[in-house]
């Protein structure tokens, strides 16, 4: 569930796993049911119930996950927002990260978490932009907000933030399939000057391959490597066969493993800076 960024699906659950397997999880209470069809990690339950509490909502990316959206890190302790002013026991923050902040009563949803529009701004205003990106790629993604929604938040931001609103307003797009592909991405940006897009087409023969992340002038493609959806013999002679047809095609192949990307950010921006660099040179 981590690596998937928190929540899931039934379809991306039973890909890697059994249906035993997650009914287990269930019981054990490892994973739990969020709505029909949704799962989650077992922090969502409790931090719906500290934002109550408190007399607060859910915000940041405690808000992105009660909206069902995946998250590069999973926060270690439930992100409440209360009224300014709103007086709280240090006892009773134990276990809470409090945020103070002025919502109005369009930015919460359900009076338990800031409505979809506010979760993505604050989140771009306020993370570090490879999480803000996983973040924004998610919320387009579940058709809950549009590239107009956001991009009217952006221009309406108040403040010195309205720049890093704008900046992930901008590269935003549903077709990521997960954190681990949008904060790849978000590294490709920060590496290299060029026009880096998810899953772009690459007609191979009579195929049409999608690499992870590419850019098509210099003929690059990045691959987020997950181990669990690569792990299996069938999975991994697709792979071969994928990353064999790009490579004779033309288009160099970097592929980056979960871990890397995750905790290992200036490598991998330095593989990817030195890719371009070699294809400018050539």
């Amino acid at each position: 569930m981590v690596q998937s960024g928190g929540v899931a699906t039934t379809a991306q659950l039973l890909e890697v796993f059994s249906r035993r397997t997650l009914d287990q999880a269930l019981h054990d209470g490892t994973v739990v049911r969020l709505e029909r069809g949704r799962y989650g990690v077992p922090e969502l339950e409790g931090a719906r119930a500290v934002a109550h509490r408190l007399g607060g909502v859910l915000a940041l990316t405690s808000a992105a996950l009660e909206w069902g959206w995946a998250v590069k890190t999973v926060p270690e302790q439930p992100i409440v927002a209360v009224a300014p002013g709103r007086n709280i026991a240090p006892t009773r923050r134990e276990g809470v990260s409090v945020t103070w902040r002025s919502l109005a009563e369009g930015d919460i949803a359900f009076s338990r978490h800031t409505s979809a529009v506010r979760t993505v701004t604050d989140c771009a205003c306020e993370l570090p932009f490879d999480e803000a990106l996983a973040v924004a790629d998610s919320a387009l993604h579940s058709r809950l907000v549009t590239r107009g929604d956001l991009g009217v938040a952006a221009e309406e931001h108040p403040g010195r933030g309205r720049a890093r609103v704008r900046g992930v307003v901008e590269h935003a797009s549903p077709l990521a399939a997960n954190p681990f592909e949008s904060v790849l991405r978000a590294l490709a940006l920060d590496a290299a000057g060029v026009d880096w897009v998810p899953q772009v087409p690459v007609a191979v023969g009579a195929v049409t391959l999608h690499p992870d992340v590419g850019c098509r002038a210099l003929r690059i493609a990045l691959e987020a490597d997950s181990f669990e959806f690569h792990g299996q013999r069938r999975a991994l002679t697709a792979d071969c066969w994928r990353y064999d047809e790009l490579s004779v095609a033309g288009w160099l192949v970097l592929r980056f493993a979960w871990e890397q990307v995750m905790f290992q950010q200036d490598w991998v921006a330095r593989m990817v800076a030195g890719a371009v660099e070699q294809r400018l040179a050539a």
